[in-house]
């Protein structure tokens, strides 16, 4: 997300050769649609995989641009013994050159398949987990009753949502969402996990609700919850505490961490 969000920001001054993964049979390095930008002051953007093809693929871009306007065109790569590369499989690639006109359609484009994401709570774990998941494939509706706490400049994958009273935004989450909680109130957490166990009861669309805490937390939330209605069939739905247990330490960074590749564990990002 940061490199296509550096890209889309250098076009408006430059053009760049792109090259994208288009076709693939066997063993490869990179899935279809990654892509590399190549700029005619050095810079390069994005990743097809590395190794020697990345290599002959940067220098045919750096060639076809330094050259000036040129058409699409695309290329067939064998990874084998001629590339320096043991993968056995192939790869097609097409290079194109693209300027400022294309930003609209790029954006577009080149945004990988996402997972929408709730992240509840602007604290400094929450801005470590949106640091990590920038780089993730991720939709993040970042949401917080202080307005005032969001960063002013987000990453391209990131929606910052000012919602007072805070659990509102829960009824208005996309299907599917993972949900992470962990604002900088017990009580808004508290409000916040039992509309997320009011809408799955109503809808059950939810793919996860995580609640930052300790045992002991979520003990005292599951016994307010239980005076509220809920069941402990539904109770046993949040992840309390939550992050990979092997991950350890009480930092922001560390906290975010295991969090992160507790969801990419789960299988909640996209394949």
């Amino acid at each position: 997300m940061r490199e296509l969000a550096e890209l889309l920001a250098r076009l408006p001054q430059a053009p760049a050769a792109l090259v994208t993964v288009v076709r693939s049979a066997g063993s490869v390095p990179r899935e279809l649609g990654a892509w590399l930008a190549v700029f005619g002051d050095g810079v390069v953007l994005g990743t097809i995989g590395g190794g020697h093809l990345e290599l002959e693929a940067i220098e045919r871009a750096r060639a076809a641009l330094a050259a000036g306007p040129f058409e699409p065109e695309e290329r067939r790569c064998a990874l084998g013994p001629s590339l320096g590369q043991c993968c056995g499989g192939v790869v097609w690639l097409r290079q194109e050159r693209i300027e400022a006109a294309h930003i609209e359609a790029l954006r577009t484009r080149l945004m990988p398949a996402t997972r929408p994401l709730a992240l509840f709570g602007g604290g400094h774990v929450g801005r470590a987990i949106v640091r990590l998941l920038e780089e993730l494939p991720f939709a993040v509706r970042w949401v917080d009753s202080r307005d005032e706490v969001f960063p002013a400049v987000l990453p391209l994958n990131v929606q910052a949502e000012h919602s007072d009273p805070v659990q509102a935004a829960v009824a208005e989450l996309p299907a599917g969402s993972a949900v992470l909680v962990m604002s900088f109130s017990h009580a808004e957490d508290l409000e916040v996990i039992a509309a997320c166990l009011a809408r799955q009861r109503e809808r059950g669309d939810l793919s996860h609700i995580g609640l930052i805490g300790s045992r002991t937390k979520w003990a005292r939330f599951g016994h307010r919850l239980a005076e509220r209605g809920f069941s402990q069939a539904e109770l046993a739905r949040v992840s309390c505490p939550i992050g990979l247990p092997e991950i350890r330490g009480k930092q922001p960074a560390v906290v975010a961490l295991a969090v992160v590749a507790e969801l990419l564990a789960l299988g909640l990002a996209p394949g």
